[in-house]
């Protein structure tokens, strides 16, 4: 399995899992990866950040970017920024409320019977329209595995009225 940023051409950013490089790549040319967003089917890499060793992670650190080649031992700084961190998280907050809405009126939910039904889709069983559900991890990977696409998005309970 495979985590990519993606782009649509206005900008919006979000992460994809796919079963091997190969997999997104048949599955962008073939028009089947979706913005959440805008619905738009255009969609390219974004830029990833490396990731850092896992020590690094632990201990909260990272480094700033030099302008020179050479490696700058004094730009290590404790990445304390709580402010911008929770600036952030409340945007976060705010598109993934506004994306879930829009999934909630836009698209039908079919509980727990999400890879099934995504399966008779795919396979033109069922009529094509857009669906939300739930799916356990090894339904998932079996999705992936069988090139169908998905995304999985943040979730926010309702709350019972």
């Amino acid at each position: 399995m495979i985590l990519y940023n993606l782009k649509c051409p206005q900008d919006h950013s979000f992460e994809a899992w796919f079963k091997d490089s190969g997999t997104y790549d048949k599955q962008a040319k073939r028009k089947h990866i979706e913005c959440p967003v805008c619905s738009d089917t255009t969609i390219e890499k974004a830029i990833m950040a490396p990731r850092l060793s896992s020590t690094t992670r632990k201990k909260g650190l990272e480094y700033e970017t030099s302008t020179t080649n050479e490696p700058n031992h004094n730009n290590l700084k404790l990445n304390v920024d709580k402010s911008r961190a929770s600036k952030a998280a409340r945007e976060f907050l705010e598109i993934a409320n506004k994306l879930q809405k829009h999934v909630e009126e836009n698209c039908e939910n079919v509980g727990g019977k999400f890879a099934e039904e995504a399966r008779a889709i795919h396979y033109g069983e069922a009529k094509e329209r857009g669906i939300y559900g739930e799916a356990t991890p090894s339904e998932v990977e079996g999705l992936v595995e069988e090139d169908i696409s998905i995304s999985s998005i943040p979730w926010k309970k309702n709350k019972p009225s």
